[in-house]
């Protein structure tokens, strides 16, 4: 037996993946997809005709959905991509604090004080008028690969 201490991190996850698996030819646009590591929306899909060398290949344009940048990636159809899990959750807002960081109402009555505002200057400045106003603001959150962000917003009406 050796004396030495073995020390795990503790990641404080479920263990559920952060993607799964589709084969190329089912994915289509609107769908999502992973492109180098990023998850993001599909724009574009052309397939082309099987070749000489047997496969038929998709070419995916598809746009970051945290970033908004344009990533292209060429796939064989038969094989598997990565799709992420993406999630859209609505908060209300309560705060926006000086940092840039929101607070914000969750389902269950808890807060969430881990986002940043959007870096989209049309929606800061409508979440920002908006809070200002008053208003009562319910912002829609997207979560993919462990990543979250503010991507739209409704008005509720005034407080």
């Amino acid at each position: 037996m050796s004396d030495e201490e073995h020390h795990f991190e503790s990641k404080a996850d479920a263990g559920a993946s952060k993607t799964f698996p589709q084969q190329a030819g089912t994915i289509r646009k609107n769908g999502y997809i992973v492109i180098k590591g990023r998850p993001c929306k599909v724009v574009e899909v052309s397939t082309s005709k099987t070749g000489k060398h047997g496969h038929a290949k998709c070419h995916f344009v598809a746009i970051d959905i945290f970033n908004g940048k344009k990533l292209e990636d060429i796939v064989p159809s038969s094989h598997n991509c990565d799709v992420p899990h993406v999630n859209r959750t609505d908060y209300q807002l309560i705060d926006i604090s000086e940092d840039g960081f929101v607070s914000l109402l969750t389902d269950n009555g808890n807060t969430k004080d881990d986002l940043r505002l959007p870096t989209d200057e049309s929606l800061l400045t409508q979440i920002k008028d908006g809070f200002a106003d008053g208003k009562d603001l319910v912002v829609s959150v997207m979560s993919a690969m462990g990543e979250e962000q503010i991507c739209a917003l409704k008005d509720i009406g005034p407080k």
